[in-house]
């Protein structure tokens, strides 16, 4: 389509250079071309709307075509298809959103599980597993289905389902989700819900649901074309008929009116009123490093009321920080916890580590380190035995009423816990969060002087910790422990009283970024993420969308502005048929004057004005 708008545009102003200066038989074949190449499939799609008397842009457009060609009015009759192939390109930037977003769902999507039966191990695929089936789970694998744990112990990956930035230890007795990652321990545990059913695959099939909506713009243009249309083609046959018949003057002159009305009509101005502007904005956005797939996208992004955010990787980095440490034995505390530490890849040890360093604490090497599966580490560490772990890691200690009280203030607080002991006594506590983005705080208040309303947090994470970081960020509302369906069914109830845009950088944001009228995605986040959206973040950070904002909101006023423009000045034109004034060259400079008014005044969108405010 581009490459067909090119040539048109090229073979046009090439006529247009030659016209007056050579024959005809040279000019109007380039016009022609130009209308064939640019405007074949409007004047096509038209002719068949016109047989089933089915009224839309493509069946006006097809008119005015005819009745430019008609009058001899070959310029303007370019000049038409070309400003709708124009049209049609930029109204479908984006439409190819979330085309790949199944693909990359499916690519986390477990294939396989190994099942046992009758203390057999059989691999099947997974569309096989009935409820009730007990399988076998590796480190490294993928849980094949809901289901909870009948033995053996180990920290599990949800992040791509529930969002959580930490790993979840799992044991005997709890519940397990589909498509989670098992981290080191062997799990055998029993499918409590189909494949079909899971975690995951209720995500995918949100995500296929959401996609079949159709816009707020897209039934709006329905709408307009439904009146606008018949309205045009009524006044142009009252035009031809009326005065011949009811005050007996010339048919041909006639016709000319006529024909000069199918002019006005022609929604050249009213065409690019919104999407000069809307590809202004775009590319304003873009330059800021925010990319907004489509021109509906950015109108739904100026009429934002509320937005709601996924927290860990949204509102904070998603990495593991050491937020809080209580420390009873400073030399042995770091020491060992530095020793046991320093050859693990886990993110919470790497969290551990770098507080160490940022302390200039230097780690030694410890010897015989062993992984306790669902409770942490132990090692020899100078001789002595030490344990690193969580609360059950450290269960052989009797803990005195200080360290009591320190472990339930981080429990209260929602926070990860990493202890440090030996045989007989702890020696400290690391308390474990996800570390807030520094820009988290300024964007939210920003947002809320830019015009919105209402600001939610929607997380997986613990109720406790997404309370606090919204505390802190200065987010109005906050759900926490959430599962992608809740996400989902949270934005639909924000979207019943105003427009509603989603945050989120995950595999689990997905449906709810898919389901709301405008899903904004980070730009270091999940590829599925980011192809459901409709807004990504390539510097992921949430620095510029205040600046997005303003701008979609700029495009919004001119759009209307324009709108309001072009069809003043046809209504105009259309007056000046009752005293019998309206001529091909007022009907033409109506038209193209309108034109380049709503271009000039879209394109002033270009220059960095609220952005930079």
């Amino acid at each position: 389509m581009l490459y067909l708008l090119i040539a048109s545009t090229i073979g046009y102003f090439a006529a247009l250079g030659l016209d007056g200066q050579s024959s005809s038989a040279i000019v109007l074949p380039l016009y022609i071309a130009a209308i064939v190449l640019s405007g074949y499939g409007t004047f096509l799609r038209g002719l068949r709307n016109l047989a089933k008397l089915r009224f839309n842009i493509d069946t006006l457009m097809t008119i005015a075509l005819i009745g430019a060609v008609s009058i001899g009015e070959w310029k303007e009759a370019s000049l038409v298809a070309i400003l709708f192939g124009l049209n049609e390109l930029l109204e479908g930037i984006g439409m190819d959103k979330a085309r790949n977003a199944m693909g990359k769902l499916l690519a986390i999507a477990p294939v396989q599980a190994w099942k046992l039966e009758d203390g057999v191990e059989t691999i099947v695929p997974i569309a096989q597993l009935r409820v009730g089936d007990t399988v076998m789970v590796k480190p490294g694998d993928k849980i094949p289905s809901d289901g909870i744990v009948l033995s053996g112990s180990s920290s599990v990956n949800e992040a791509a389902i529930t969002g959580e930035s930490l790993p979840v230890d799992k044991s005997a007795g709890d519940s397990v989700l589909g498509g989670s990652i098992n981290n080191e321990g062997v799990l055998r545990l029993t499918v409590t819900k189909a494949y079909a059913q899971s975690a995951l695959a209720t995500i995918m099939k949100l995500v296929q649901d959401a996609q079949k909506q159709r816009t707020p713009t897209e039934l709006f243009i329905n709408r307009f074309a439904k009146v606008y249309t018949p309205l045009i083609m009524a006044i142009s046959a009252v035009v031809f008929l009326f005065p011949p018949l009811a005050l007996g003057t010339d048919w041909l002159k006639s016709l000319y009116e006529a024909l000069a009305v199918l002019i006005v009509g022609c929604p050249c101005a009213l065409i690019l009123s919104s999407p000069i502007a809307i590809l202004s904005g775009i590319t304003r956005s873009a330059r800021l490093g925010v990319l907004v797939k489509g021109g509906a996208y950015l109108e739904t992004l100026g009429k934002l009321d509320s937005l709601a955010f996924d927290k860990t990787g949204t509102l904070t980095k998603g990495e593991p920080r050491v937020a809080r440490t209580v420390v009873y034995d400073e030399e042995r505390f770091y020491a060992a916890a530095g020793a046991i530490e320093r050859s693990s890849t886990h993110p919470i040890a790497k969290a551990v580590m770098k507080h160490l360093e940022s302390l200039g604490i230097e780690a030694k090497e410890a010897e015989d380190i062993q992984a306790v599966a669902g409770r942490g580490m132990t090692a020899v560490f100078e001789g002595q035995r030490y344990w690193l772990g969580n609360e059950r890691g450290i269960g052989h200690v009797s803990l005195t009423d200080e360290a009591s009280a320190a472990l339930a203030g981080m429990k209260e607080d929602a926070l990860t816990i990493v202890a440090v002991a030996d045989e007989s006594r702890v020696f400290g506590l690391f308390g474990i969060a996800d570390e807030l983005r520094e820009e988290s705080r300024d964007v939210v208040a920003e947002l809320h002087r830019s015009g919105i309303r209402k600001t939610v947090m929607l997380t997986g994470d613990h109720p406790q910790i997404a309370k606090q970081v919204a505390e802190t960020v200065g987010v109005k509302e906050v759900h926490g422990g959430l599962l992608p369906e809740d996400k989902v069914k949270l934005v639909k109830k924000l979207a019943e009283s105003g427009t509603v845009g989603m945050i989120g950088d995950g595999i689990n944001d997905t449906p709810a970024l898919a389901t709301a009228q405008l899903g904004i995605a980070m730009g270091k986040g999940a590829d599925s993420a980011i192809e459901t959206a409709d807004i990504v973040l390539l510097q992921d950070h949430l620095g510029k969308l205040p600046a997005a904002i303003r701008i979609a909101r700029r495009v919004n006023r001119i759009v209307k502005f324009n709108i309001s423009v072009s069809i003043g000045l046809k209504l105009l034109a259309l007056l000046l048929t009752i005293p019998g004034w309206l001529t091909l060259w007022v009907a033409i400079l109506s038209d193209m004057g309108a034109t380049i008014f709503v271009t000039f005044v879209s394109l002033t969108i270009l220059l960095p004005a609220e952005d930079q405010s």
